[in-house]
């Protein structure tokens, strides 16, 4: 277990891999056999317990497979990571020696689910990796890892396999990449391991989406390997086999996250100081914005007008979009930004009439 906690703490970029679902012994062996043949593989992947969306899917092949997993570890010497999603699962898999727990995005999502997962741990020494929960919200996300946290548990981490999104038709789960990125700012310490396979849902795009989690400084990925992907019994699409993923590990440019040298060192600080100034005059810039929406909103209820003018505010959207995109802003970007800006103003002006 020790090293395999030395390789959760330091090992950069961390790859995890394995099938989606655990379906022979056969298979899993020689799933284990050809990913440690790559050289690239620390952790194998396989779904014992498949939670499923409908009823009638396969649900994987439950505790019977934890032997093969042993076996696989046995031969090829890769520790094994599982899913986990309630108490007893945990102890199944503890017994059969897995190495690596961690909590799936249809768990996250249930505080008494994760609360459950969390009371079987107290006393155990395993690292548990936590998904991002299927839902766009990261205080269940948060909520689970302090449960875990309270537990005992000290080798936690992340993992950021994508959201569900109503609309989103590009990605099986929508990447929604800020959202990661806040998880990982409020826990600087906790490693964030990207899963292409479950935000992608196929295969074909599985390389940008990981070559674009290792451009943020993600600390890992998580990528479904199979032998035979296309007769995998779930998630067929998005899985690949161990020389195609060893391939794509190959074809990743793997990015540092400091510059090598004193001339780069001092280039970016340079760039950096000249960003420090931008946001300070935007804050000036800001600021002044908002007395003058203070003095609308006096205005406003000295003459009993309402707060909200949609007119005039799709009159401003429309001509921020036009300006925006003249340098270089995508209508995204414009939209959230003033978005936010907008409502900070109608903040203003609600206490106004609220004073």
């Amino acid at each position: 277990m020790n090293n395999v906690l030395d390789t959760i703490r330091n090992k950069r970029p961390l790859i995890i891999s394995g099938p989606c679902s655990a379906e022979t012994e056969d298979q899993v062996l020689q799933t284990a056999t050809r990913l440690a043949a790559t050289g690239k593989v620390d952790l194998l992947r396989a779904g014992i317990w498949k939670p499923r969306t409908r009823p009638g899917s396969f649900e994987g092949v439950g505790t019977k497979g934890l032997p093969w997993l042993q076996a696989a570890k046995k031969e090829t010497g890769l520790p094994t990571a599982v899913e986990v999603a309630t108490g007893k699962q945990v102890e199944d898999a503890l017994h059969f020696d897995v190495d690596v727990l961690w909590i799936g995005a249809r768990t996250t999502v249930n505080p008494f689910s994760v609360q459950e997962v969390a009371d079987a741990l107290k006393g155990v020494k395993v690292p548990v990796l936590v998904k991002n929960p299927i839902n766009p919200d990261l205080e269940l996300w948060t909520g689970a890892v302090e449960r875990v946290a309270k537990a005992g548990i000290e080798e936690i981490g992340l993992i950021h396999r994508g959201f569900s999104s109503y609309g989103n038709t590009e990605y099986r789960n929508a990447p929604m990449w800020h959202l990661a990125i806040e998880m990982k700012r409020r826990n600087p310490d906790l490693p964030l391991i990207n899963d292409p396979s479950h935000i992608c849902g196929r295969r074909d795009i599985l390389q940008e989406v990981a070559q674009e989690a290792i451009d943020l400084n993600y600390d890992g990925l998580m990528i479904e390997s199979h032998i035979d992907p296309d007769n995998a019994w779930s998630d067929a699409k998005q899985q690949i086999t161990p020389e195609v993923l060893n391939e794509l590990l190959d074809n990743i440019i793997w990015r540092k996250e400091e510059a090598a040298s004193e001339e780069a060192h001092a280039m970016l600080d340079h760039l950096r100081q000249q960003i420090n100034q931008l946001d300070d005059e935007l804050m000036q810039l800001l600021g002044q914005r908002m007395k003058i929406a203070d003095k609308i909103g006096s205005y406003k209820k000295d003459h009993n007008i309402t707060i909200l003018q949609t007119r005039r505010w799709n009159e401003i959207l429309d001509r921020a979009i036009r300006k925006g995109e003249r340098h270089g802003l995508s209508q995204e970007f414009i939209t959230r930004y003033l978005d936010a800006v907008h409502m900070e103003s109608i903040n203003h002006q609600n206490k106004i009439f609220n004073s």
